[in-house]
């Protein structure tokens, strides 16, 4: 079994604990209110950090999205370091699953179409850490609007890659695996964006709930790559240094023959002599 199945079992473990780890301190500075909160006002005599006691009073800028509760010092801090790093774990493990399915079996659309969706991904987690949502709106949510696009097409491309290269019983309860999880993480973000755009505080603290389901199936989803990551080896490395399937292009230019031309100017020269 190869070392390299450790990455894609890190990559959810570091990131679904760090956002965790994320949510405790924003709720223990009152920075958003607890999830099983469903109580809101319109507005508060005291702000939240100055509240004291069990009972808080809540707001729409309360409600506990993910994005929320990385937004405000010391939690932004530890926010963009999980979403950076998570960016290049994310950029690492397609990369590595690209070439693997080459070395196995062939390049193919799919495999090139989920390499470029988990790169695109990737670009658009590092934006959602390092652009809070209160100071940088603009870069954050299009950065927000890269990212769940991209990475529910990069599960979708995966579900069919896998049924596509399935060759045995076991890769093809992979698929079902993996597709179960694409169709969850689906109704997931469906309803998450639905809910969003409602005014209703019950409604877009529900939105905050799937977001964060979502956001655990796609973490989960990657840990799934360690059925694949067991067999990389230095095959697979070879696979990415000799340029990993792409096409290449030849710059080579092909130059005309001259000794011809040359013999011809000669007998023309003779002749007018």
């Amino acid at each position: 079994m190869s070392v390299w199945i450790i990455l894609p079992v890190s990559l959810p473990v570091f990131t679904i604990t760090g956002i965790w780890v994320v949510y405790a301190m924003a709720v223990y500075n009152q920075h958003v209110c607890p999830v099983h909160n469903w109580l809101y006002n319109e507005s508060c005599e005291e702000q939240l950090p100055s509240q004291r006691g069990p009972e808080l009073c809540c707001t729409l800028d309360n409600i506990p999205l993910i994005s929320k509760c990385g937004t405000l010092p010391p939690e932004s801090c530890f926010f963009s370091l999980i979403c950076s790093t998570g960016a290049f774990m994310v950029m690492l493990i397609t990369l590595l699953h690209y070439a693997h399915v080459i070395e196995k079996h062939q390049n193919c659309v799919l495999n090139m179409a989920s390499l470029s969706m988990g790169w695109i991904c990737a670009a658009g987690l590092t934006m959602v850490g390092n652009f809070q949502v209160d100071f940088a709106k603009v870069l954050h949510y299009v950065g927000a609007g890269v990212a769940f696009p991209s990475s529910m097409l990069f599960v979708c491309f995966q579900a069919a890659l896998t049924y596509r290269l399935a060759k045995t019983k076991v890769e093809y309860w992979m698929g079902h695996i993996r597709a179960g999880m694409a169709l969850l993480a689906l109704i997931a973000l469906v309803l998450s964006g639905v809910f969003f755009c409602q005014e209703s505080f019950s409604l877009q603290h529900t939105s905050a709930i799937f977001e964060w389901v979502y956001c655990m199936i796609i973490m989960l989803f990657y840990g799934t790559f360690a059925f694949e990551f067991g067999s990389v080896s230095a095959d697979t490395l070879i696979v990415l240094s000799k340029g990993g399937g792409f096409p290449s292009f030849s710059l080579t230019v092909h130059k005309p023959e001259i000794s011809g031309g040359l013999g011809h100017h000669q007998a023309e020269n003779l002749s007018v002599l």
